[in-house]
């Protein structure tokens, strides 16, 4: 059985880098332990590791135990340096408060925990011979260490944390499905070179998955109707999707000006939509739109008149998304 362990500090929402680290290890590990490195209490934020767990029930990466926290396991590290010193060819384990280091905490849990695997980033690397020499000291079996490249910024240097989408959070937050950014590091697997970020790919895939998602379950995670689903599957983003919701949840609440033409093809529209009795599907709300298109009808007319607003989603998409009642009055309201 492979036994793995992702080991974040608690120091906010998980970097696009570390979250590469936790969806290679759950792919590679047959049972995975959340750990939080927490020895440094300087590098510790408050909220820090909710945020984590949260990111990685987001992406759907599940874990089976933990978390531990190397914070409540110091007497445990102190046994350890007791057998090895203070000091352990040259690298400090122990600070003066007694509190152990990286290297002597990171070696004892893996050993007490049976980790079989390490997967971490290629900055990791140099404290693999390190690591090793520990185990042998303490008389544990040192894990296989697997090592993967680091994702870089566009500019091939590190990916700030401020950068746009270097977060989990700030990839939830922009309305990114889940399912795009786990495909994203799926693909990318374990690199053996560093690769640059490719944000463009996810949002690619974030159009993708909104297509695909079931009706109910895309619209449970905007938050509308299961009627709104024609206008959302346009969308970019999940916030988007919400954007175009609201353009047919919201009605115009200001009284709208259509002109000569835009009355024309408001009545014509009326007239056509009272007569196809019962909601509409899209192919049938395209083909009124159509027939409106071909007889040269003022259709931004006709947007404004059931949303209120000069732009947005679909047109066709907006009147299949629009009981009948409801667009009846909207176009009474407008006329």
């Amino acid at each position: 059985m492979k036994r793995v362990r992702f080991a974040p500090s608690p120091t906010g929402s998980l970097h696009i880098g570390n979250a590469l680290s936790a969806v290679a290890n759950r792919a590679l590990g047959d049972w995975m332990l959340v750990r939080i490195d927490d020895t440094d209490a300087t590098r510790n934020l408050p909220g820090g590791e909710e945020a984590i767990l949260r990111d990685l029930e987001w992406l759907g990466v599940k874990w089976d135990e933990g978390p531990v926290r190397q914070s409540s396991r110091q007497e445990r590290y102190r046994e350890a340096a007791a057998e090895l010193g203070p000091r352990f060819d040259g690298i400090t384990l122990l600070r003066d408060d007694g509190t152990a280091t990286f290297h002597l905490a990171s070696v004892v849990d893996d050993g007490d925990f049976a980790i079989t695997h390490v997967v971490r980033g290629n900055d990791h690397r140099p404290n693999e011979d390190l690591h090793r020499r520990l185990h042998d000291a303490l008389g544990t079996p040192a894990p296989e260490y697997v090592h993967h490249g680091l994702i870089l910024g566009e500019d091939g240097k590190k990916l700030s944390k401020r950068a746009e989408g270097a977060t989990v959070a700030s990839l939830r937050d922009a309305g990114i499905p889940p399912e795009a950014v786990r495909r994203y590091l799926e693909q990318l697997g374990l690199p053996k070179h560093d690769v640059r970020y490719d944000l463009p790919r996810i949002r690619r895939y974030a159009i993708e998955t909104i297509a695909e998602l079931p009706d109910d379950e895309l619209a449970a995670r905007v938050g509308v109707p299961v009627s709104a689903v024609p206008v959302l599957r346009g969308a970019r983003d999940l916030a988007e999707a919400r954007a175009n919701a609201d353009a047919i949840l919201d009605p115009p609440r200001d009284k709208v000006s259509l002109g000569e033409k835009g009355n024309a093809t408001v009545a014509r529209f009326r007239e056509l939509r009272e007569r196809a009795n019962g909601d509409l599907n899209y192919d049938a709300a395209k083909a009124l739109v159509r027939e409106l298109k071909a007889v040269g009808g003022d259709l931004h007319a006709l947007r404004v008149a059931l949303t209120g607003r000069d732009r947005g989603p679909e047109l066709a998409a907006v009147v299949a998304a629009l009981d009948r009642d409801e667009t009846l009055r909207r176009l009474d309201a407008a006329l």
